[in-house]
């Protein structure tokens, strides 16, 4: 099993930065990508962006340019720097953890832009 928890989520104004964390334990041998998603009110949960265990990075459109993803192997933990922040950016923000058999996920964090 693997177990996912994020943090850093919070309110910021509009153009503002916030970095979210996601901490994997447990059996992390067996994830093979991850990814961040995040679903707005009344939305259908969407991929943020996303990362292979080669190390390839994908973005959404709607955040190229803004967002970077990394990772620190040596803590199992992967990382969403969220730049010029837009009202629209306004989520609760998921880890997803993807394996052979099972997706597994986070609990979420609250990101709010607002001034």
């Amino acid at each position: 099993q693997v177990q996912l928890v994020e943090s850093g989520g919070g309110l910021v104004q509009p153009g503002g930065s916030l970095r979210l964390s996601c901490a994997a334990s447990g059996n992390t041998a067996i994830i093979y990508r991850m990814y961040w998603y995040r679903q707005a009110p009344g939305k259908q949960r969407e991929v943020v962006a996303g990362i292979t265990s080669g190390g390839t990075i994908t973005y959404a459109d709607s955040v190229k340019g803004r967002f970077t993803l990394s990772r620190d192997n040596a803590k199992n933990t992967m990382f969403l720097q969220m730049s010029s922040l837009k009202p629209e950016d306004t989520a609760v923000y998921y880890c997803n953890a993807r394996t052979d058999v099972y997706d597994y996920w986070g609990r979420g964090t609250q990101v709010t832009v607002s001034s």
